[in-house]
């Protein structure tokens, strides 16, 4: 199938604000472009893209003084096929992980594990370790929250999308995220 997306947003600044950007279509998806994906700003704004060390395609620029609206349409291919499970993934225990990945567990700005730890627990501490128990958080997130463009906000964290059980896209991962650093 072919699917058309793309965005426009636009920024107000009260000075020129260094940005950088994660907009861009993931480079192991850069094959099923069917028309480029090419990002455009009004005012026309110098830009340069560089990828982190997940592989993402980052943008940066100075936003200028003003507005700026930042802009893209393109259109990408997809099978439409679910995502792949692997039901018999196992979860280590804490002590057996490699110490380069408990940076991964550690809770964030976003992702308050001290305040949903107890939540976690009860809420999910009896299901199996491993694919059964993130596949449980991922559909409690799913009941749990309820979707809509009209509650974004950008400083809503994992407690606040939890407690007023909905959000944005954003609002759904951090919320899975936190439950399964917890």
């Amino acid at each position: 199938m072919k699917i058309r997306t793309g965005f426009e947003i636009s920024y107000e600044s009260s000075q020129p604000t260094p940005m950088v950007l994660m907009l861009s279509v993931h480079p192991s998806r850069f094959h099923d472009l069917v028309t480029p994906q090419t990002i455009s700003f009004d005012p026309p704004t110098p830009s340069r893209d560089y990828r982190d060390g997940f592989g993402n395609v980052c943008t940066r620029l100075v936003a200028p003084a003003g507005w700026l609206t930042i802009a893209t349409d393109f259109i990408i291919a997809d099978a439409g096929e679910p995502d792949p499970t692997t039901p018999d993934a196992v979860q280590h225990p804490v002590e057996d992980l490699r110490d380069e990945v408990l940076v991964y567990l550690l809770g964030s700005r976003y992702c308050e594990t001290d305040s949903l730890s107890e939540t976690a627990w009860s809420l999910f501490g009896n299901t199996p370790p491993g694919w059964a128990r993130v596949q449980a958080i991922c559909d409690y997130v799913n009941a749990h929250i309820s979707f809509g463009y009209e509650y974004a906000n950008p400083t809503k964290s994992a407690w606040g999308a939890f407690m007023e059980k909905r959000g944005v896209c954003r609002d759904f991962t951090h919320l899975a995220v936190a439950f399964c650093r917890c």
